[in-house]
């Protein structure tokens, strides 16, 4: 089954082109890696996939459903994303697993209560990415390590069938990065495990786990 589905899709925007032409199918199984540089159309192409802009021109088909003849709002929720970029919006005295359970509601923040079934989900993904110690601790005092585990364990509260990583270990040193990669090959090969999309402008970042690679150019 094609968990993502793309045929000749097309942005351009103030006249602009931004993506020219884009096909792309997924299978259930198959762990992608996005490469491009600064100006790629990445991010476009992510936020087409997600549901967030809409094509131009062209087809997309996420989960089996087709863009524009369903519900946006579920089809985002059905899809874990972790970035580095929501790291700066996250309050600092919010603990671990209230940075985890927030991704039920898809917050930064809790700004509602959560039912002890979502606690206790919160709790297993925390384990799951390598963090059982760390439920109770603030966010500001966890590593930067500790932080893209804890976006990635938030990205995972909904048992997504896809999963986008969207360079997961931009500023990490040396030591934090391999730690990671090591986390995300256990997660992938473990049974049921989400597709993964790791978008990265390095190829070294690319694990044996990974079996395919799109790259973009311009757009193209």
């Amino acid at each position: 089954m094609a968990i993502v589905e793309i045929r000749g899709v097309g942005v351009v925007r103030a006249r602009r082109r931004i993506l020219r032409d884009i096909s792309w199918s997924i299978r259930s199984g198959e762990h992608w890696a996005l490469l491009g540089a600064n100006g790629s159309g990445k991010t476009t192409l992510l936020r087409v996939l997600t549901g967030y802009e809409w094509p131009t021109e062209g087809e997309v088909r996420v989960l089996g459903k087709r863009l524009g003849a369903c519900d946006a709002g579920a089809l985002r929720r059905a899809i874990g994303w972790a970035s580095s970029s929501l790291a700066a919006r996250v309050h600092g005295s919010d603990t671990v697993l209230e940075v985890i359970a927030s991704g039920f509601a898809g917050s930064i923040g809790l700004y509602r209560p959560f039912t002890p079934r979502e606690w206790r989900e919160a709790r297993r993904v925390l384990r799951l990415v390598g963090l059982p110690g760390l439920a109770d601790q603030p966010w500001e005092r966890c590593s930067q390590g500790e932080q893209q585990r804890t976006l990635i364990a938030r990205a995972l509260v909904h048992r997504p069938r896809l999963i986008i990583l969207d360079e997961p270990c931009a500023g990490l040193d040396p030591v934090a990065r391999e730690t990671l990669h090591a986390d995300l090959a256990r997660m992938a090969r473990r049974r049921g495990a989400p597709t993964v999309i790791l978008v990265t402008h390095h190829i070294e970042e690319i694990g044996p786990w990974m079996q395919c690679a799109l790259v973009l150019r311009s757009g193209r």
